[in-house]
């Protein structure tokens, strides 16, 4: 009997069901798991497979040629801050063995375990150091790509090292984007953990968006600030755009194209968000007085004027990294809860905001 035949003909006999991303798919068979990166960068057509093959089994002939990834993984190396909560979720810290820009690394258990010399510092993420990633020999490196033409990818591919592309910030819904966590449980053999892990997320998730549909009003929400010359600001298709308008807000950009950001002059912004009744997500600042002083023209909104304003900056990591931006993929649901205390305090009376910080 073919050991491949099962594989062949199979229906996917899949137990990681991916409900909400996009980007990404796990079909499992008997022996082994297709991983279908659909989209590894923006624009991209052309999706990538990976063959997830327990270290116990065989590679079947079939698969020669192909990606091919052996599980348990017990060595990668990642290169966003947003996928260290993803190997922690797993308590599979101890198999990051490298890491590029480790100072921007919020959490305190990797940090212990890069000032003890376990994560090795990789130099910067657009231009990782390969010959010390190299030496590590990781047996996958987790990376993300803002485009096809990635030379320092490719050669560490060439040199044998498998490269997967997470792409959990391309996806338009924030239970999508927690659902990538499913992406590191297979890597591990932790299927059944990441759907227990998720399907908490998704719970949590929805609970409060039963909350947030008792709401009587829909408050105006502004979002982003200038950076040098230009305002950036969530697009109407992004996983942001979709918490606001699960909180019962009304996002002045929600109608607009594309899951990245929009860059808009600070005239149109002004033309259309000077009356907002709130701005969430107002940048790094952590007062009002660090944004008069960045510039002026923030005193114009009325949301500025009513001291609306609120900034993800709340926790910093030991660094200063944000907690925020490491965290908030795998906690939509704390996210969204944050937003709605912001939007509608009256609906969650005792609730304490984890990322969200009025500025005074």
């Amino acid at each position: 009997q073919n050991p491949h035949s099962d594989f062949n003909n199979a229906i996917s006999l899949s137990t990681t069901s991916v409900k909400y991303a996009k980007g990404f798919d796990l079909q499992e068979y008997n022996n082994l798991t297709k991983l279908i990166i659909k989209q590894p960068f923006p624009g991209s057509t052309r999706s990538i497979i990976y063959y997830l093959i327990p270290k116990t089994k065989n590679i079947p002939d079939s698969l020669n040629g192909k990606r091919i990834i052996r599980t348990p993984v017990n060595k990668l190396v990642a290169t966003s801050t947003t996928h260290i909560p993803m190997i922690e979720l797993f308590g599979k810290e101890n198999t990051l063995a490298g890491f590029p820009q480790t100072q921007y690394i919020s959490s305190q258990k990797t940090v212990n375990r890069v000032k003890s010399g376990l994560v090795k510092e990789l130099g910067n993420t657009e231009d990782i150091n390969t010959e010390i990633l190299l030496e590590l020999q990781p047996e996958v490196v987790i990376g993300f790509s803002l485009g096809s033409n990635n030379k320092m990818y490719q050669n560490i591919e060439a040199s044998g090292i498998p490269v997967i592309f997470n792409a959990e910030w391309l996806e338009e819904t924030p239970l999508g984007r927690a659902e990538w966590l499913k992406l590191f449980g297979a890597l591990y053999n932790m299927n059944a953990k990441a759907d227990t892990i998720f399907n908490r997320i998704e719970a949590a998730y929805k609970s409060t968006k039963n909350i947030a549909d008792k709401a009587r009003s829909s408050p105006t929400v502004l979002t982003g600030t200038l950076f040098k010359d230009r305002w950036n600001l969530p697009a109407g298709e992004s996983f942001m755009a979709t918490l606001l308008r699960d909180a019962n807000t009304q996002y002045l950009w929600a109608d607009t194209k594309g899951k990245g950001s929009l860059v808009l002059s600070l005239e149109s912004v002004l033309a259309k968000a000077a009356d907002a009744d709130l701005w969430i997500a107002a940048g790094h600042f952590t007062t009002l007085d660090d944004m008069r002083t960045s510039n002026i023209h923030y005193t114009r909104f009325k949301a500025f004027k009513n001291r609306e304003v609120y900034t993800f900056s709340k926790v910093k990591g030991p660094n200063g990294g944000i907690e925020y931006f490491e965290m908030a993929p795998v906690m939509p649901h704390i996210v969204f809860k944050d937003i709605l205390k912001v939007a509608h305090p009256e609906l969650l009376p005792d609730y304490q905001t984890r990322f969200l910080k009025k500025l005074d």
